[in-house]
């Protein structure tokens, strides 16, 4: 499996990728999943991909070497969404080529792309390329993209990543979603490759391959888990059964008439005789434990 991420800034763009693929327990390997298409001072796109590593060799292979109906190809698009529709036509013809030949061996035709980038003359934008070949545009309601394992990063890009956000904060945020996903899907791994694209460039001017010896990294991830716990600590335990005007963090208030769904046990059960013992707060019941 894979993580892609790819953010649409005012400021430019940000692409990380990691570098895992795995077709089982024991056969694990590393591919990178980034791709630059660059015309220095004219033209600068990435493409990153996720699912099916035969499938995205593929369809690299063959927007690098296209041209469109109209003459047209990756290197001479006059847009990038004229550069996207292109990219979209070589996954379509991908999928002709080779999906029936491997629903046959029972693997679907399984690929996602983010692909962006900026063309002289016009503004930096963001495209999501689906397996039909058919794409999204990234809009200052949506300021970024992920494709593969994206649930573990996404809390942290919802809550910070704004079209205002700087590029570096930008970077550090794609970071921490990385760090997240690595710690809780083995499918993810290092190196990871992160691109920092600021507008009218036209060159890829920040670009790192990150391991595990990269200082950065390690600082974010030792940092970034510390600070969580420190945070969680900090919170006030819930309390139990009290109105809330008599104090503050109220879970539980007694006028709140909140009971469980219970489910009645079959006759014959015994049941023991109703208890009158009063409720008690979190923290009074794990004082009274520890007596």
């Amino acid at each position: 499996m894979t993580y892609c991420v790819g953010m649409r800034l005012d400021a430019g763009l940000v692409f990380l990728s990691d570098s895992r693929t795995n077709a089982g327990v024991d056969q694990v390997g590393t591919f990178r999943k980034m791709s630059v298409f660059e015309i220095p001072g004219e033209r600068m796109m990435v493409m990153m991909t996720a699912g099916n590593l035969s499938i995205s060799q593929s369809i690299r292979q063959l927007v690098a070497e296209q041209q469109n109906a109209d003459g047209r190809s990756i290197w001479s698009a006059t847009s990038m969404h004229e550069a996207a529709r292109i990219l979209g036509d070589a996954v379509r013809q991908v999928h002709e080529r080779e999906a029936k030949a491997l629903a046959e061996f029972g693997i679907d035709f399984n690929v996602s792309i983010i692909f962006g980038g900026q063309i002289k003359g016009e503004r930096c934008r963001l495209f999501q390329i689906y397996s039909a070949g058919n794409f999204i545009e990234s809009h200052d309601e949506s300021t970024y993209f992920q494709i593969g394992e994206a649930k573990y990063g996404k809390p942290i890009i919802d809550r910070v990543v704004t079209p205002a956000t700087s590029l570096d904060d930008a970077a550090k945020c794609a970071l921490i979603s990385m760090d997240s996903t690595l710690r809780s899907n083995v499918s993810v791994g290092l190196p990871l490759d992160l691109l920092v694209y600021g507008n009218e460039q036209l060159a890829v001017t920040h670009f790192v391959t990150i391991d595990e010896r990269n200082q950065y990294f390690q600082m974010i991830r030792n940092t970034w888990g510390h600070q969580l716990k420190s945070v969680f600590e900090g919170l006030d335990k819930p309390v139990w059964d009290a109105a809330p005007e008599a104090t503050g963090n109220v879970l539980h208030s007694s006028a709140s008439g909140g009971k469980p769904v219970r489910v009645a046990p079959p006759a014959g059960v015994a049941l023991p005789p109703p208890s009158n013992t009063p409720l008690q707060t979190l923290a009074q019941q794990f004082h009274d434990g520890q007596q």
